[in-house]
C-alpha cells in the first residue's frame, strides 16, 4: 500500500462503515483496472540484498525516480518512502524488506495496464541501473535470510513486525521476502459484488498454481512450488484465508464489515504517528471504549487503513483485490490482470465460471487452496487435476476478453495477454517448475544465475 489515509471523518456506528463500502458500487461504463505487482531490489555485482540509506540504497532510487517522474514524494517524517502521481493515481512504495511496488492508475484496458507496467519497468531501469541496483521477477526472496535483509523506514512496519511472531510462525517471510502481482477490479452492486468474490475464491487456487514462482529459500529448494503461498496458511489465520462465510447465504457488505469489525488492529495513525494497538479490537474503537485510545472513537481513515492490514485471498475495500499470485516476469505481470478481467468483466463469463465452482464445498475448496503451494496444476478437486479446471477456466476468460472487444493499434485485442498461460498449460510446468530444472541442470545447484536470468 503506498501510504496509509488521513481522513478525520468520524464515524460512529456500523452502518457508516457499512454505506462506505457499498459507495465502491460504480455503473459498468465506469469499471476499471489496477494492477499492482512487486519485485526485489538488489545489488547486481554481489547480488546482495540493497540498503534504504546509502550512496546506493533505496532513498537514492525513490530521489532519482522523483526526478525522473515529477511525482509527488510520500514521506514519513524526513523519510522518503513512496511516490504518488496525483494526477493519474498511480504510486509507488516500499514493502518491508525493499521489495518495490508498482500500484498502478485505474486503467480501462489490459493494453492500457501492460503499456503502464512497462514503461514503470524502463525507468526503474533508468535510474536503478547507474546505481547498480537491479530487479528480481520471483515471488520470494531466492537467498537472503530473514536477517540478513533490510528493514524500510515506515512505522506501520515496526508494528507489525512486533506483532507477526504472536500470531504465526512465518508472518515475518511474507513481510520481508515474498513479492505478488495483484489486481483490483470493480463491482456494479452488492449481488455483483458478492459473485465476484465467490469466484475469485474459489479460483484463485488456480491463479496460485499458473503463477507459482517461488521454489527457493536460502539458495535451496524449500520443497514447494510457491512458498509465497504456503507462508499465508501461518501468517495470521484471523486476517488470511478462504473466507468460507462469503458463500454462505446473504452474505453481502454487511457480513464482510463484521469480519472485519472482528479481525485485530495492528495500529491507528494521528498526524505521522502510528499508534501500536496490535490485537485489539475496532469495535471497542468505533464504541469510543478503546483502552489505549481513551475518549477518541473511529475516523474513516482509520477503517480504511484496517482493511488495509487484512489479508485474505481476495480483499474488500471499495473494489476487489485478487491476492493468490507469485511476482514473475513481464509477461505474466500483464497475464495476470488479464486472467481475472476475462472472468469478471464479462458477465457470460462470470455466470459460466460460477456455475464451475458453485457446487464445491469449503472443505474442497480449502483442500485445494492447502495443495496447490505444493502441487502446483498437479492439485486435484473433485478427482480432477487442477490442469484440467484451468483449461477450463482460461477458456471462459479468452471469451471473455475477446466479448470486451478492446484492440490496441494494430487490431490485437486482449486475449493476447493470455498467451503465457496457455504455454504454462500446454506444457504442464509451471514457471517454478521450470527454474527448478534449470537449478538441477544447467545452474548446476546455484540459485545465483537466477540473478541474471530473472532480472527484470
Amino acid at each position: 500500500m503506498a501510504r496509509d489515509t488521513l481522513d478525520a471523518t468520524p464515524i460512529s456506528d456500523r452502518g457508516e462503515l457499512v454505506a462506505w463500502m457499498e459507495g465502491g458500487s460504480k455503473p459498468e461504463r465506469a469499471f476499471r483496472i489496477g494492477t499492482e505487482h512487486e519485485k526485489i531490489p538488489f545489488t547486481m555485482g554481489r547480488h546482495e540484498p540493497v540498503p534504504y540509506e546509502g550512496p546506493k540504497g533505496i532513498r537514492k532510487l525513490l530521489e532519482g525516480m522523483r526526478s525522473l517522474l515529477g511525482w509527488e514524494p510520500i514521506m514519513e517524517g524526513e523519510t522518503i518512502i513512496g511516490l504518488a502521481d496525483v494526477t493519474g493515481g498511480g504510486a509507488i512504495s516500499l514493502e518491508p524488506g525493499g521489495q518495490f511496488e508498482l500500484s498502478g492508475a485505474p486503467l480501462r484496458t489490459i493494453h492500457e495496464t501492460c503499456s503502464e507496467l512497462n514503461a514503470h519497468l524502463a525507468q526503474v531501469r533508468e535510474v536503478a541501473t547507474p546505481l547498480g541496483i537491479g530487479f528480481l521477477a520471483i515471488g520470494m526472496s531466492p537467498k537472503w535470510s530473514r536477517s540478513e535483509t533490510p528493514v524500510m523506514p515506515k512505522g506501520r512496519y515496526k508494528i507489525m513486525s512486533n506483532y507477526m511472531p504472536k500470531v504465526g510462525t512465518l508472518g515475518l517471510d511474507m513481510m520481508f521476502r515474498t513479492c505478488t502481482v495483484q489486481v483490483n477490479l470493480d463491482f456494479s452492486s452488492e449481488a455483483d459484488m458478492v459473485k465476484k468474490m465467490r469466484v475469485g475464491l474459489a479460483l484463485q487456487p488456480v491463479a496460485t498454481a499458473l503463477f507459482a514462482n517461488s521454489p527457493f529459500t536460502e539458495g535451496k529448494p524449500n520443497g514447494f512450488l510457491s512458498f509465497r503461498s504456503e507462508i499465508w496458511r501461518d501468517t495470521d489465520n484471523a486476517r488470511s484465508g478462504m473466507l468460507p462465510f462469503a458463500f454462505e447465504e446473504g452474505f453481502g457488505f454487511e457480513r464482510y464489515v463484521d469480519y472485519a469489525l472482528d479481525v485485530p488492529m495492528y495500529f491507528v495513525k494521528r498526524g505521522d504517528h502510528y499508534v501500536d494497538v496490535a490485537g485489539t479490537s475496532f469495535r471497542d474503537l468505533l464504541a469510543g471504549r478503546h483502552p489505549l485510545l481513551p475518549g477518541e472513537t473511529a475516523t474513516l481513515s482509520d477503517w480504511i487503513n484496517h482493511l488495509s492490514t487484512i489479508f485474505p485471498e481476495v480483499r474488500l475495500k471499495r473494489f476487489l483485490e485478487m491476492r493468490g499470485a507469485d511476482a514473475g516476469p513481464s509477461i505474466n505481470l500483464c497475464a495476470l490482470p488479464a486472467f481475472w478481467v476475462g472472468l469478471l468483466y464479462d458477465q457470460q463469463s462470470l455466470d459460466a465460471a460460477w456455475d464451475l465452482v458453485k457446487h464445491w464445498t469449503a472443505e474442497e475448496r480449502q483442500t485445494l487452496r492447502d495443495d496447490v503451494p505444493r502441487l502446483a496444476l498437479k492439485a486435484e478437486i473433485r478427482g480432477r487435476a487442477l490442469r484440467d479446471v484451468a483449461k477450463d477456466v482460461l477458456k471462459l476468460s479468452q471469451a471473455g476478453l475477446k466479448r470486451r472487444g478492446f484492440h490496441d493499434r494494430v487490431g490485437r485485442d486482449e486475449t493476447r495477454f493470455l498467451e503465457p498461460l496457455e504455454q504454462t498449460l500446454f506444457s504442464g510446468r509451471v514457471p517454478a517448475e521450470e527454474l527448478l530444472e534449470l537449478y538441477n541442470g544447467p545452474w548446476n545447484g546455484s540459485v545465483e544465475p537466477a540473478f541474471d536470468a530473472l532480472a527484470y
